[in-house]
């Protein structure tokens, strides 16, 4: 299998299957001198680990990670990391009845139609359980960032499940920590809770909307064409599990709005900086950072292993009827948050990488 890793300068490979006996990433392009530890990157993967409450599936991994290579006395070498999460509770039998039986909304069919063979353990490299590589890869990125842009900050946070959708105007981010949703709005998190507790005793699951906000971010990086910083962002948020949209600040909605509405006004603010009236832009104008807050939103779809018949077929082509039993997500939006952050965290990493590469770190177009 091709195409698993992603990154330009800072470049990710994952590997490893959701039922093996271990998966990891290996990240190249890491600068030398880091200081970088495996508690530096455990509390990233703590806040994405499965069984954490009732609302999450109820796999008990502790998904603690180990650094094999590229780290020297505490600091990175920038020779290649090297990171390993064993995998330590699987229950390989509860996919025993759908080892021949494709799964509605999985990618059982597809990877039996293009490679003639699957695994069907947790739908194997498919599983949502190779995002904690990301998040671990994430854990170095973030180290490095913290060094070149200290105000740098990445925040994720749920937004809509299902109908439901927060009320921006009581939008609070100190709470998100205060709920299993990650949600920055209290009441409407209670709601969810509701909701959510009455679909898991149908068997049922829901789908949610994320959003990923990046402040502190210099403007100027990205690329007019190819290397977009929405277009990167969008194609590293697409491939996490179950996504299904992504839009960058007003995204859809802006098609709804007239120009007059739609363009961010600019003026000078008293230290000779651009200061802008809006932020439609989600802080991207022509692939290239403005200096706000950089807004990324994707959609995840519902889980498809739910507790309710589904007709399929078999791998011989016979009519069958599928219930999904094993530990699932109802919601699988809600994992997703933290791996949403890390890929806002590796993108951004790669494209200050580059843009130092090509422009130096000297100030660039300075306004005033």
């Amino acid at each position: 299998m091709s195409f698993n890793s992603f990154g330009h300068l800072f470049r990710v490979t994952t590997w490893g299957e959701s039922h093996g006996p271990a998966l990891g990433a290996t990240v190249d392009g890491c600068p030398p001198g880091v200081p970088l530890t495996e508690a530096d990157i455990q509390p990233w993967l703590d806040k994405r680990k499965p069984g954490q409450n009732k609302y999450t599936t109820q796999r008990r991994e502790a998904d603690a990670v180990e650094i094999l290579s590229g780290v020297y006395e505490g600091k990175t070498t920038g020779t290649p990391i090297q990171l390993m999460i064993r995998n330590t509770d699987q229950r390989s039998k509860d996919y025993g009845e759908i080892v021949k039986t494709f799964r509605p909304g999985h990618a059982d069919i597809t990877y039996y139609q293009k490679y003639g063979i699957r695994d069907p353990r947790g739908g194997g490299r498919s599983s949502a359980r190779e995002t904690a590589a990301r998040v671990a890869a994430a854990g170095v990125a973030r180290q490095v960032l913290a060094t070149l842009v200290p105000d740098l900050k990445i925040t994720g946070y749920m937004v809509q499940m299902g109908p439901r959708g927060i009320d921006r105007t009581k939008l609070d981010l100190s709470v998100i920590g205060d709920n299993p949703f990650w949600c920055p709005d209290a009441a409407t998190a209670e709601l969810w809770a509701t909701d959510l507790d009455a679909l898991r005793k149908t068997g049922n699951s829901v789908g949610a909307t994320i959003e990923i906000v990046a402040s502190g971010l210099p403007a100027g990086i990205g690329a007019p064409i190819y290397a977009k910083l929405d277009s990167e962002l969008a194609a590293a948020m697409m491939t996490i599990n179950a996504v299904k949209g992504v839009e960058i600040g007003a995204g859809f909605g802006a098609a709804a709005l007239t120009g007059v509405e739609n363009a961010d006004e600019i003026r000078l603010g008293n230290e000779g900086k651009p200061v802008y009236g809006s932020n439609h832009a989600g802080g991207i104008l022509g692939g290239i950072s403005t200096g706000q807050d950089v807004v990324v939103r994707f959609a995840v779809k519902p889980t498809s292993s739910i507790l309710q018949p589904r007709q399929s077929v078999t791998i011989d082509g016979q009519p069958t009827e599928v219930i999904t039993k094993g530990r699932h997500d109802p919601c699988v939006g809600i994992r997703a948050v933290p791996v949403g952050e890390a890929m806002m965290a590796c993108v951004l990493l790669d494209q200050l990488l580059l843009h130092r590469a090509q422009v130096g770190e000297g100030p660039r177009g300075v306004i005033g």
